[in-house]
C-alpha cells in the first residue's frame, strides 16, 4: 500500500474504549480513599459512644500502678518528719553577710571546756525552801477536810501537789529576800506525780540534764542529734511520760529497754499525775526541774514536738557562759505585748475568753505594763526551748511562774511577762527566734492528747 494512503488513514477511539484502556491504578485509589474514608467514619461513631470508656481505661491503670508500687514498698512517712536529723545550720544576715545563728565551739574545744563555778552574777536570793505539808499544814488550812479540798482544787486547780496558794502567799513569793520560803510543787507525798526509787537514784546522779515530757500519748520521741563524743557520760537526757504514752509508744514498736533506756533517753514512768488538765502536767518537768534533779547544775528543756540537735555542753557554753546568764530563753516571734498575747489565745481558741480576762484583769491591778519590752529584754518568750542554772534566783522564778500557771490559765506565755516584770532576776537572756530553729528540728505535734477523766483521787484526799 502507498505510503500516502497510509498516513491518510485516522483511527477514532471512543470514550468507552479509553476508559477501558486506561491503568487500572486510578480506580484502585478510589476504592482505598472510599475504604479509609468509611473506616474514619465508623472509628469516629464508636469513639462517639465509647468515649467515657476510654477516658476511663488510663484512670484505672494508674490506680492500679499506683497500687502495686504501695504493695512494694513501706508506707510513706508524715511530712513533719522530713527534717528530723537535720544538722545543717541555721544562719542570718547580719550586715548584708549570712552568718550563723548560732556560734558553737568546735568538737576539740568542747573536749577541753572545763564547767565554770557558775555565773558571776550578783543576786539578793541565796537560799530557797519550798512549803510543804511539813511545815504544819493545819496552822494554814484548819478547815483541811477531804469535801473542802476537793472544792477547792475544782475552783482553783490547786491541791496537794501544789500547795493551796492565797492571794496573800503570792504576793509573798515575788519579794526578793535573801531566803525566799513559796509553794514550788511537791506540796505533799499524797500529791500525785509519783516517780520510782530507782528513777530518783537515776535522777539525783545527773549534773546536766536535757528533759521533755509526753503525757496522754501524744507525741513521739524523737532521738537527740548533734552530740559530741566529749559530752557523753557528762549528760542526761530524760523523758518523762505517764502510762497512756508508755502503751501507745509500745503499739509503735517503740520499747523501753532492760536499762530504761529507748536510745539515748532514759524513760521515766510517772504515775498519778495531779491535774486532770494534761497540759498543766507538762508544767511539771518543764517548770520544776530543780525539784525533780536536786542534784544537778544545769537543765535544759526541749518541747515534745521538737528533736534536739546540738550539743548540750555547746549550747550551755554559748547561752549562759559566754554571756555570763544563768537564763536563757527563746524570744516570741510573733508578738511582744501581754495583751496582744491573750487576744491571740483566745482567738486560738487555746483559752477561754473568761479564763484570760481573769487572769489580765488581775495583771491589771497589780499594775502590769502593755510594754513590748520589760527590764531590757523582750516583753514575751516563746517557752519550748529554756535553758538555765539551777541556783536559786532562777529557782525563784521558775516557782513563781509554775504557781501563775496553776492560779490562771496554763499558756505560760502569759504569765511569763508577769513574772519578768515582778522579779526582775539579774542573769536573765533571751535569745532570738533563729537560735531556737538553730537548737531543734521541729516536727509538729504526732497525735491528739488524751485527757485525763479525772483528778487523781489521792490528790483530793486530806
Amino acid at each position: 500500500m502507498p505510503s500516502s494512503t497510509i498516513r491518510s488513514i485516522s483511527i477514532t477511539v471512543s470514550d468507552e474504549d479509553g476508559a477501558a484502556a486506561a491503568p487500572t491504578r486510578r480506580p484502585r485509589a478510589g476504592r482505598r480513599k472510599a475504604a479509609a474514608r468509611s473506616l474514619g467514619q465508623r472509628a469516629v461513631r464508636l469513639v462517639a459512644r465509647w468515649w467515657p470508656v476510654l477516658l476511663l481505661l488510663p484512670a484505672i491503670a494508674l490506680l492500679l500502678f499506683e497500687a502495686s508500687r504501695l504493695r512494694g514498698s513501706p508506707p510513706a512517712p508524715a511530712a513533719h518528719v522530713s527534717s528530723l536529723g537535720r544538722l545543717d545550720p541555721t544562719t542570718r544576715l547580719v550586715h548584708g553577710v549570712r552568718e550563723h545563728c548560732l556560734k558553737l565551739l568546735s568538737p576539740k574545744s568542747l573536749a577541753n571546756l572545763v564547767f565554770p563555778e557558775g555565773a558571776k552574777r550578783y543576786s539578793v536570793v541565796k537560799r530557797i525552801t519550798y512549803k510543804s505539808d511539813d511545815d504544819d499544814y493545819d496552822t494554814y488550812h484548819p478547815e483541811a477536810n477531804s469535801s473542802y479540798l476537793l472544792q477547792h482544787a475544782e475552783a482553783t486547780r490547786f491541791n496537794l501537789f501544789t500547795g493551796f496558794q492565797t492571794l496573800a502567799e503570792r504576793e509573798d513569793s515575788f519579794k526578793v529576800n535573801e531566803t525566799v520560803n513559796l509553794h514550788c510543787g511537791f506540796y505533799s507525798d499524797n500529791g500525785g506525780f509519783k516517780i520510782s526509787d530507782e528513777d530518783r537514784r537515776y535522777m539525783r546522779a545527773c549534773k546536766v540534764v536535757v528533759s521533755t515530757c509526753a503525757f496522754g500519748g501524744g507525741d513521739d520521741l524523737y532521738q537527740p542529734i548533734g552530740m559530741a563524743n566529749s559530752s557523753i557520760g557528762r549528760v542526761c537526757y530524760v523523758a518523762f511520760w505517764d502510762e497512756v504514752t508508755l502503751s501507745t509508744q509500745e503499739a509503735e514498736g517503740k520499747v523501753i529497754g532492760d536499762d530504761d533506756m529507748i536510745g539515748k533517753w532514759r524513760i521515766i514512768v510517772v504515775k498519778s499525775l495531779p491535774f486532770v488538765d494534761q497540759r498543766l502536767n507538762g508544767k511539771i518537768p518543764k517548770m520544776l526541774s530543780h525539784r525533780l534533779f536536786p542534784e544537778a547544775r544545769y537543765s535544759i528543756w526541749v518541747d515534745s514536738k521538737y528533736q534536739f540537735r546540738r550539743d548540750p555542753v555547746a549550747v550551755l557554753e554559748a547561752l549562759l557562759w559566754r554571756t555570763n546568764s544563768t537564763f536563757a530563753i527563746s524570744e516570741h516571734g510573733a508578738r511582744s505585748n501581754i495583751y496582744d498575747e491573750g487576744k491571740a489565745i483566745v482567738q486560738k481558741h487555746k483559752a477561754t475568753p473568761e479564763e484570760v480576762e481573769v487572769q489580765l484583769t488581775q495583771y491589771r491591778q497589780d499594775g502590769m505594763p502593755g510594754e513590748k519590752r520589760l527590764h531590757g529584754l523582750k516583753a514575751l518568750a516563746e517557752a519550748s526551748v529554756i535553758v538555765r542554772e539551777l541556783t536559786p534566783a532562777p529557782n525563784h522564778f521558775m516557782c513563781a511562774w509554775f504557781n501563775e500557771v496553776v492560779r490562771f490559765t496554763s499558756r505560760d506565755q502569759l504569765s511569763f511577762p508577769y513574772v519578768l516584770w515582778r522579779l526582775n532576776m539579774p542573769g536573765m537572756s533571751m535569745f532570738p527566734v533563729c537560735i531556737r530553729r538553730d537548737l531543734v528540728n521541729s516536727l509538729g505535734h504526732t497525735r491528739k492528747v488524751k485527757p485525763r477523766t479525772q483528778t487523781n483521787p489521792e490528790s483530793s484526799a486530806s
